[in-house]
């Protein structure tokens, strides 16, 4: 929420993308935790897990589809974002928690040899790299004014985005998710 708000005042593209996709994270917390909740019913598990995957990429393409918009128009436009000082911050918090909640992710997706959980330590990992994007083009803005940098940083992100959700679309699970 932090992110949106912060990035809609300041009109920040990346910033705001970086709300949405922690959405996304959330949705996709949602999505597992109700994947896992009807694991008893071993008939129906892939039939969930895949449901789950799915669920988690249409919401990474309704990302990447907002992003591409919004560069476009943005860059149009040449319309500046102003200075956040809370999405540098945010950013800064979020490449520190971001690597640990998904290396803790991994592991319990290990320990389930559950696809979903996999997907969502992956949503996670990719938060720290948009973490990382989203620090150098408000930095790169801030420091040096550098207008264009903040649509470019969010763009980088979508090819990413559209492979995670079409992975997920597709239900891919994980080939061996003892070794995810």
């Amino acid at each position: 929420m932090v992110a949106i708000i912060a990035g809609a005042f300041a009109g920040c593209i990346s910033l705001v993308g970086f709300g949405i996709d922690s959405y996304i994270e959330v949705t996709s917390g949602v999505a597992l935790l109700w994947r896992m909740s009807v694991d008893a019913d071993v008939h129906r598990r892939q039939r969930n897990e895949r449901l789950a995957l799915k669920i988690v990429g249409t919401c990474f393409l309704a990302l990447a589809v907002y992003i591409t918009y919004q560069f476009a128009t943005d860059l149009w436009s040449k319309k500046a974002p102003e200075h956040s000082i809370p999405g540098i911050i945010l950013a800064c918090v979020s490449l520190i928690v971001m690597p640990l909640l998904s290396r803790a992710k991994r592991k319990v997706g290990r320990a389930l040899g559950s696809a979903a959980m996999h997907a969502d330590a992956k949503q996670t990992e990719f938060c720290t790299y948009w973490s990382a994007i989203l620090l150098a083009g408000l930095l790169l803005n801030t420091l040096f004014g550098v207008w264009w940098a903040d649509p470019v940083a969010a763009l980088i992100m979508v090819p990413i985005i559209v492979k995670e959700g079409i992975e997920g679309l597709q239900g891919k699970t994980c080939d061996d998710c003892s070794e995810v």
